[in-house]
Protein backbone atom coordinates (compact mmCIF):
# COMPACT_ATOMS: atom_id res chain seq x y z
CA UNK A 1 0.00 0.00 0.00
CA UNK A 2 2.89 2.43 1.06
CA UNK A 3 5.67 2.22 -1.44
CA UNK A 4 8.00 3.96 -3.12
CA UNK A 5 9.21 7.67 -1.72
CA UNK A 6 7.35 9.38 1.18
CA UNK A 7 8.73 12.65 2.77
CA UNK A 8 8.62 13.07 6.56
CA UNK A 9 7.90 16.93 6.25
CA UNK A 10 9.07 19.32 8.05
CA UNK A 11 6.70 21.96 10.46
CA UNK A 12 7.87 25.25 9.77
CA UNK A 13 7.00 27.55 12.46
CA UNK A 14 6.38 31.58 12.70
CA UNK A 15 6.50 33.25 15.72
CA UNK A 16 6.19 30.44 17.33
CA UNK A 17 3.69 28.60 15.79
CA UNK A 18 2.46 26.22 12.73
CA UNK A 19 3.36 28.49 9.40
CA UNK A 20 0.27 27.16 7.58
CA UNK A 21 1.20 28.90 4.03
CA UNK A 22 4.81 27.46 4.22
CA UNK A 23 3.64 24.48 4.83
CA UNK A 24 1.10 24.51 2.11
CA UNK A 25 3.96 25.67 -0.10
CA UNK A 26 5.81 22.64 0.94
CA UNK A 27 3.09 20.08 0.55
CA UNK A 28 2.96 21.51 -3.54
CA UNK A 29 6.63 21.73 -3.87
CA UNK A 30 6.84 17.50 -3.09
CA UNK A 31 3.75 16.40 -5.03
CA UNK A 32 5.12 18.60 -8.00
CA UNK A 33 8.53 16.63 -7.91
CA UNK A 34 6.51 13.54 -8.17
CA UNK A 35 7.28 11.72 -4.38
CA UNK A 36 4.89 9.42 -3.83
CA UNK A 37 3.44 9.89 -0.23
CA UNK A 38 3.95 12.63 2.81
CA UNK A 39 4.26 11.97 6.21
CA UNK A 40 3.53 15.23 8.73
CA UNK A 41 4.24 15.08 12.62
CA UNK A 42 7.47 12.45 12.38
CA UNK A 43 10.25 13.17 14.17
CA UNK A 44 11.65 15.73 10.98
CA UNK A 45 8.07 17.64 11.46
CA UNK A 46 9.18 18.11 15.43
CA UNK A 47 6.38 15.86 16.61
CA UNK A 48 7.35 15.63 20.17
CA UNK A 49 6.79 19.68 20.56
CA UNK A 50 3.79 20.36 18.59
CA UNK A 51 0.97 20.47 21.09
CA UNK A 52 -2.37 18.06 20.70
CA UNK A 53 -3.46 20.97 18.71
CA UNK A 54 -1.16 21.65 16.76
CA UNK A 55 -0.32 18.10 15.87
CA UNK A 56 -3.94 18.02 14.41
CA UNK A 57 -3.52 21.24 13.03
CA UNK A 58 -0.42 19.99 10.79
CA UNK A 59 -2.33 16.66 10.24
CA UNK A 60 -5.58 18.48 8.56
CA UNK A 61 -3.23 21.62 6.56
CA UNK A 62 -1.34 18.38 4.93
CA UNK A 63 -4.43 16.32 3.95
CA UNK A 64 -6.41 19.77 3.02
CA UNK A 65 -3.40 20.44 0.90
CA UNK A 66 -2.80 17.15 -1.00
CA UNK A 67 -5.80 17.14 -2.05
CA UNK A 68 -6.17 13.26 -2.48
CA UNK A 69 -2.96 13.53 -4.79
CA UNK A 70 -1.14 11.38 -3.35
CA UNK A 71 -1.57 9.54 0.04
CA UNK A 72 -0.53 11.28 3.97
CA UNK A 73 1.11 8.75 6.50
CA UNK A 74 0.18 10.60 9.79
CA UNK A 75 2.37 10.25 12.23
CA UNK A 76 0.28 9.52 15.12
CA UNK A 77 2.89 7.82 17.86
CA UNK A 78 3.34 7.80 21.12
CA UNK A 79 4.03 6.13 24.27
CA UNK A 80 0.63 5.95 25.57
CA UNK A 81 -1.12 3.30 23.70
CA UNK A 82 -4.39 5.27 25.12
CA UNK A 83 -2.85 8.95 23.31
CA UNK A 84 -1.71 6.61 20.27
CA UNK A 85 -5.50 5.33 19.94
CA UNK A 86 -6.88 9.15 19.69
CA UNK A 87 -4.12 10.92 17.68
CA UNK A 88 -4.82 7.68 14.73
CA UNK A 89 -8.82 7.97 15.23
CA UNK A 90 -7.93 11.71 14.50
CA UNK A 91 -6.12 10.75 11.40
CA UNK A 92 -8.41 8.83 10.04
CA UNK A 93 -11.09 11.15 10.49
CA UNK A 94 -9.37 13.97 9.03
CA UNK A 95 -8.70 11.72 5.78
CA UNK A 96 -5.25 10.63 6.18
CA UNK A 97 -4.28 7.17 3.89
CA UNK A 98 -2.91 5.57 6.95
CA UNK A 99 -0.32 6.33 9.97
CA UNK A 100 2.87 5.90 11.54
CA UNK A 101 3.07 4.88 14.34
CA UNK A 102 6.52 4.83 16.64
CA UNK A 103 7.45 2.30 19.37
CA UNK A 104 6.71 3.26 22.79
CA UNK A 105 9.68 5.67 23.88
CA UNK A 106 10.83 5.91 27.52
CA UNK A 107 8.71 2.79 28.49
CA UNK A 108 11.15 0.15 27.20
CA UNK A 109 8.16 -2.51 26.73
CA UNK A 110 9.35 -5.73 26.20
CA UNK A 111 8.40 -6.95 22.86
CA UNK A 112 4.95 -8.83 24.35
CA UNK A 113 4.15 -4.98 25.25
CA UNK A 114 5.27 -3.90 21.62
CA UNK A 115 2.82 -6.61 19.94
CA UNK A 116 -0.04 -5.47 22.30
CA UNK A 117 0.46 -1.53 22.24
CA UNK A 118 0.28 -2.13 17.69
CA UNK A 119 -2.45 -5.03 18.03
CA UNK A 120 -4.69 -2.49 20.17
CA UNK A 121 -3.98 0.19 18.14
CA UNK A 122 -5.01 -1.89 15.28
CA UNK A 123 -7.81 -3.02 16.99
CA UNK A 124 -9.69 0.40 18.27
CA UNK A 125 -8.68 2.16 15.07
CA UNK A 126 -9.08 -0.30 11.76
CA UNK A 127 -6.91 1.91 10.17
CA UNK A 128 -3.64 1.03 7.71
CA UNK A 129 -1.02 1.46 10.62
CA UNK A 130 2.91 1.78 9.76
CA UNK A 131 5.37 0.88 12.31
CA UNK A 132 8.14 2.86 13.20
CA UNK A 133 11.68 0.75 14.33
CA UNK A 134 13.77 3.67 15.50
CA UNK A 135 16.01 2.42 18.68
CA UNK A 136 18.18 5.12 18.65
CA UNK A 137 15.20 7.54 19.60
CA UNK A 138 13.00 4.70 21.62
CA UNK A 139 15.83 3.17 23.55
CA UNK A 140 14.02 -0.08 22.42
CA UNK A 141 14.36 -1.95 19.14
CA UNK A 142 11.60 -4.53 17.79
CA UNK A 143 12.46 -7.61 16.82
CA UNK A 144 12.12 -9.01 13.40
CA UNK A 145 10.20 -12.06 15.25
CA UNK A 146 7.78 -9.20 16.75
CA UNK A 147 7.56 -7.35 13.59
CA UNK A 148 6.61 -11.05 11.73
CA UNK A 149 3.76 -11.34 14.27
CA UNK A 150 2.22 -7.56 13.50
CA UNK A 151 2.78 -8.27 9.69
CA UNK A 152 0.05 -11.01 10.56
CA UNK A 153 -2.28 -8.21 11.77
CA UNK A 154 -4.96 -7.02 9.91
CA UNK A 155 -4.33 -3.71 9.57
CA UNK A 156 -0.62 -3.26 9.83
CA UNK A 157 0.96 -2.94 6.70
CA UNK A 158 4.33 -2.29 6.64
CA UNK A 159 7.44 -0.80 8.81
CA UNK A 160 9.70 1.51 8.63
CA UNK A 161 13.17 0.41 9.60
CA UNK A 162 15.67 2.87 11.10
CA UNK A 163 17.53 0.58 12.94
CA UNK A 164 20.24 1.19 10.12
CA UNK A 165 20.41 -2.98 10.66
CA UNK A 166 20.64 -4.70 7.09
CA UNK A 167 20.68 -7.97 8.86
CA UNK A 168 18.01 -6.84 11.01
CA UNK A 169 15.81 -5.93 7.82
CA UNK A 170 16.52 -8.78 5.67
CA UNK A 171 15.41 -10.97 8.60
CA UNK A 172 12.35 -8.60 8.75
CA UNK A 173 11.64 -9.18 4.98
CA UNK A 174 12.15 -12.58 5.45
CA UNK A 175 9.77 -13.84 7.75
CA UNK A 176 7.17 -11.28 6.88
CA UNK A 177 4.28 -11.49 3.57
CA UNK A 178 5.57 -10.83 0.23
CA UNK A 179 2.96 -7.27 -0.01
CA UNK A 180 4.33 -6.41 3.92
CA UNK A 181 5.89 -3.15 2.93
CA UNK A 182 10.01 -2.59 4.62
CA UNK A 183 10.87 1.34 4.42
CA UNK A 184 13.73 2.77 4.74
CA UNK A 185 13.94 4.96 7.60
CA UNK A 186 17.22 5.99 6.96
CA UNK A 187 18.27 7.79 3.20
CA UNK A 188 21.78 6.37 2.73
CA UNK A 189 19.97 3.09 3.15
CA UNK A 190 17.59 2.89 0.69
CA UNK A 191 19.06 1.71 -1.86
CA UNK A 192 20.86 -1.05 0.04
CA UNK A 193 17.41 -2.12 1.54
CA UNK A 194 15.83 -2.18 -1.66
CA UNK A 195 18.45 -4.44 -3.08
CA UNK A 196 17.15 -6.86 -0.76
CA UNK A 197 13.61 -6.53 -0.95
CA UNK A 198 12.77 -3.32 0.47
CA UNK A 199 10.05 -1.20 -1.05
CA UNK A 200 11.31 2.63 -0.17
CA UNK A 201 11.78 5.11 2.30
CA UNK A 202 10.73 7.20 4.41
CA UNK A 203 12.59 10.43 3.75
CA UNK A 204 14.24 13.26 5.41
CA UNK A 205 16.25 14.28 2.50
CA UNK A 206 13.38 14.74 0.32
CA UNK A 207 12.25 17.48 1.70
CA UNK A 208 15.34 19.27 0.22
CA UNK A 209 15.99 17.71 -2.93
CA UNK A 210 12.54 15.33 -3.25
CA UNK A 211 13.42 14.69 -7.41
CA UNK A 212 16.85 13.65 -6.79
CA UNK A 213 15.74 11.07 -3.69
CA UNK A 214 13.16 10.07 -6.49
CA UNK A 215 15.34 9.23 -8.83
CA UNK A 216 17.42 6.72 -6.92
CA UNK A 217 14.15 4.55 -6.53
CA UNK A 218 12.28 4.67 -10.07
CA UNK A 219 16.17 3.88 -11.47
CA UNK A 220 16.49 1.21 -9.41
CA UNK A 221 12.14 -0.04 -9.93
CA UNK A 222 13.59 0.37 -13.84
CA UNK A 223 16.27 -2.16 -13.72
CA UNK A 224 18.95 0.59 -14.14
CA UNK A 225 20.64 -0.34 -10.99
CA UNK A 226 24.27 1.53 -12.19
CA UNK A 227 22.72 4.91 -12.38
CA UNK A 228 20.40 4.41 -8.84
CA UNK A 229 23.77 3.47 -7.63
CA UNK A 230 25.67 6.96 -9.16
CA UNK A 231 22.58 8.54 -7.97
CA UNK A 232 23.22 7.55 -4.61
CA UNK A 233 26.69 7.89 -4.43
CA UNK A 234 26.11 12.03 -5.89
CA UNK A 235 23.20 12.65 -2.79
CA UNK A 236 25.63 10.89 -0.14
CA UNK A 237 27.53 14.49 1.10
CA UNK A 238 23.48 15.33 1.18
CA UNK A 239 22.73 12.15 3.66
CA UNK A 240 25.69 12.81 5.66
CA UNK A 241 25.11 16.47 6.12
CA UNK A 242 21.96 16.29 6.93
CA UNK A 243 21.89 14.29 10.27
CA UNK A 244 25.21 16.25 11.26
CA UNK A 245 23.24 17.30 14.09
CA UNK A 246 20.18 16.04 15.55
CA UNK A 247 17.36 15.19 12.88
CA UNK A 248 15.21 18.01 11.84
CA UNK A 249 18.13 21.06 12.76
CA UNK A 250 19.77 20.74 9.74
CA UNK A 251 17.46 19.83 7.31
CA UNK A 252 14.92 23.09 9.03
CA UNK A 253 18.40 25.05 8.07
CA UNK A 254 18.39 23.70 4.48
CA UNK A 255 14.94 24.48 3.79
CA UNK A 256 15.64 27.95 5.39
CA UNK A 257 18.85 28.62 3.42
CA UNK A 258 16.57 27.90 0.56
CA UNK A 259 13.74 30.64 1.41
CA UNK A 260 11.50 27.97 1.93
CA UNK A 261 10.33 28.21 5.27
CA UNK A 262 11.80 30.29 8.25
CA UNK A 263 14.30 28.92 10.28
CA UNK A 264 12.71 28.43 13.63
CA UNK A 265 13.09 25.39 15.69
CA UNK A 266 11.61 24.66 19.17
CA UNK A 267 13.30 23.93 22.15
CA UNK A 268 15.07 21.49 23.12
CA UNK A 269 16.94 21.88 19.84
CA UNK A 270 19.04 24.71 19.12
CA UNK A 271 19.73 26.44 15.77
CA UNK A 272 22.84 24.78 14.01
CA UNK A 273 26.09 25.40 14.27
CA UNK A 274 27.75 28.46 12.18
CA UNK A 275 30.32 25.68 10.82
CA UNK A 276 27.79 22.80 10.38
CA UNK A 277 25.74 25.93 8.69
CA UNK A 278 28.32 26.53 5.91
CA UNK A 279 28.86 22.91 5.31
CA UNK A 280 25.28 22.25 4.44
CA UNK A 281 25.46 25.29 2.31
CA UNK A 282 28.29 23.61 0.67
CA UNK A 283 26.60 20.37 -0.08
CA UNK A 284 23.30 22.30 -1.34
CA UNK A 285 25.75 24.56 -4.11
CA UNK A 286 27.84 21.45 -5.13
CA UNK A 287 24.52 19.32 -5.74
CA UNK A 288 22.81 22.82 -7.72
CA UNK A 289 20.10 23.17 -5.01
CA UNK A 290 21.65 26.14 -3.58
CA UNK A 291 22.57 29.08 -5.97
Amino acid sequence: MFEGIHTALVTPFRNGGVDEEALRALVERQIEAGIDGLVPCGSTGESATLSHLEHRQVVEIVIDAARGRVPVMAGTGSNSTREAIELTRHAKEAGASGALLLSPYYNKPTQEGIYAHYAAIASEVAFPLVVYNIPGRTASNIAPETIARLARLEHIVGVKEASGNLDQMSHVIAKCPADFAVLSGDDSLTLPLMAIGGKGVISTSSNIAPGLVCDIVRRFEAGDVAGARARHYELLPLFDVLFCETNPIPVKAAAAALGWCGGEIRLPLTPIGDANLERLKVVLKDLGILQ
